[in-house]
């Protein structure tokens, strides 16, 4: 069979890779793919698709080259209707249909419906007014009640989320997002939320509509920066504030927790999850999945099929392990997909067939006991002729040329986030690489993974140092 993936980054590579491993596949399209995509045997980029949100050029794709099936990996074609289309021209896909997509595409809904159903998640109030929000946060502060999380509602290509550490920071964050719209009119409004504290985990499972099944977890590293990594945030800083610190004036605001650590799409995986046993895995189906895909069905008349990725909290309270929400999903993680995937025993394809055809009761999901360890290489602060730019998750250069990749690739297997080929490899994005380490244990995966990235190279390249460390912060 032939299959059509939907993506542009290193998940979709790493959908792809997991097709390409099927007997039952023969090619395997990325629409559009990076060079990266050539990486795997079977799998090739679809060059004349210019774009992920290029509905029309995607389907005529399919149509034209007759695939048997499409896997959508981003949440943004999934809201602008891909899967409907596809179904429109009885091109069987993978994903939910558009009006399943706004458990993701706004957070403020679906925080008011995870409270309706009885989902255990951290106190929250929506806000469309920045000053109501910004007095909201400065009572928060007063009281003594902890820190906060300020999220923009819409799609923000994962980088729509500030984990504040103190008020300044909160008031900041509603600023960019509301004041500034950092992100157009995903930021229209925004969620603000205590801070929780515990084991963070993205859990995904998939369903077809009646049956949800797990489909494998990972700790995800979403902060730019290592925890100690004060010199990288100080670069950032000057970058992104146009405001140069001295060495002191960083380790001081450091102390004082004003130095930004900003959150990213991810730098980083390990799979599988190391705090999530079996008893752990039941009890977020029982308690999140297995709810939010019955109940949205039958109170808002529904059905969601594809990829569900709640993100959980693991909260301890009164000896209890809790999971609790802090949002939802409506499709694989990334990069915790080039973390799972690997691992991944059942055949991708029939997967695939039973979530199309709601036979997914009739299928054993099954991943390797091996680790997985995933380290992204983005790009960082880089000074050049537009001056200094802080580097991913902000404005960055592209086009920076990429040695070692071949070296690199005998060690461990490497999905393209953001590269082109039009004579050596270059960037083409904030973050380029991921590359992924396996092994029996994690830290032999840890080993390989950071032993291939040491032969990468490229103008402006910063990695983690700490991804699969033992009680690392995410």
């Amino acid at each position: 069979m032939k299959v059509l993936v939907v993506d542009a980054g290193g998940r979709g590579n790493a959908i792809a890779h997991a097709f390409s491993r099927s007997e039952r596949v023969r090619k395997v399209y990325v629409a559009p793919g990076n060079a990266g995509s050539e990486f795997f045997p079977k799998c090739g980029h679809v060059s004349e698709v210019p774009s992920i949100r290029a509905i029309d050029e995607i389907v005529r794709f399919a149509k034209k080259s007759d695939v048997d099936l499409v896997y959508i990996g981003p949440e943004e074609p999934l809201s602008l209707g891909l899967v409907d289309r596809l179904e429109e021209e009885g091109i069987p896909a993978v994903g939910p249909k558009q009006e399943a997509t706004i458990l993701e595409a706004s957070k403020c809904w679906c925080k008011d419906f995870l409270r309706k159903i009885g989902v255990p998640i951290p106190e929250y109030r929506n806000f469309d007014d920045p000053e109501e929000a910004k007095e909201f946060v400065r009572e928060w502060y007063e009281s003594g009640r902890g820190n906060v999380v300020v999220k923009a509602d819409g799609l923000a290509a994962g980088k729509g989320v500030f984990v504040c550490d103190s008020l300044d920071e909160a008031i900041f964050a509603i600023d960019e997002i509301m004041v500034r719209k950092r992100f157009g009119k995903a930021g229209d409004r925004i969620v603000i939320e205590e801070r929780l504290y515990g084991v963070e985990v993205a859990f995904t499972a998939i369903s077809d509509g009646k049956t949800v099944k797990p489909f494998g977890h990972a700790k995800d590293y979403k902060r730019a920066f290592d925890p100690n990594d004060i010199e990288g945030m100080r670069e950032f800083y000057i970058g992104f504030m146009r405001k140069f610190i001295t060495k002191a004036e960083a380790e001081r605001m450091f102390k004082e927790g004003k130095l930004i650590n900003p959150n990213t799409g991810g730098m980083g995986a390990v799979s599988p999850h190391p705090k999530v046993s079996e008893e752990i895995e039941a009890k977020i189906m029982e308690t999140v999945v297995e709810p939010v895909i019955k109940k949205f069905r039958e109170i808002e008349g529904k059905t969601f099929k594809g990829v569900l990725y709640p993100v959980i909290m693991l909260v301890e309270e009164e000896g209890e392990v809790i999971p609790k929400v802090l949002e939802i999903n409506v499709r694989d993680c990334d990069p915790g997909a080039e973390a799972k995937l690997p691992r991944l025993e059942t055949d991708m394809a029939e997967i695939a067939w039973a979530v199309i055809n709601g036979e997914l009761d009739s299928i054993d999901i099954r991943f390797s006991p091996d680790y997985c360890v995933a380290v992204c290489a983005v790009s960082g602060a880089l000074r050049g002729r537009e001056g200094l730019k802080p580097g991913y998750p902000s404005d960055h250069y592209t086009s920076q040329p990429i040695e070692g990749i071949e070296e690199a690739m005998k060690e461990a297997v490497i999905y393209a986030n953001g590269i082109a080929k039009p004579n050596g490899y270059v960037t083409t994005g904030g973050r380029v690489l991921t590359v992924v380490g396996r092994g029996k244990t994690l830290e032999e995966a840890r080993e390989r993974a950071y032993s291939a990235i040491s032969k990468i190279n490229f103008p402006g390249m910063r990695y983690r140092k700490t991804i699969g460390l033992p009680d690392i912060p995410d």
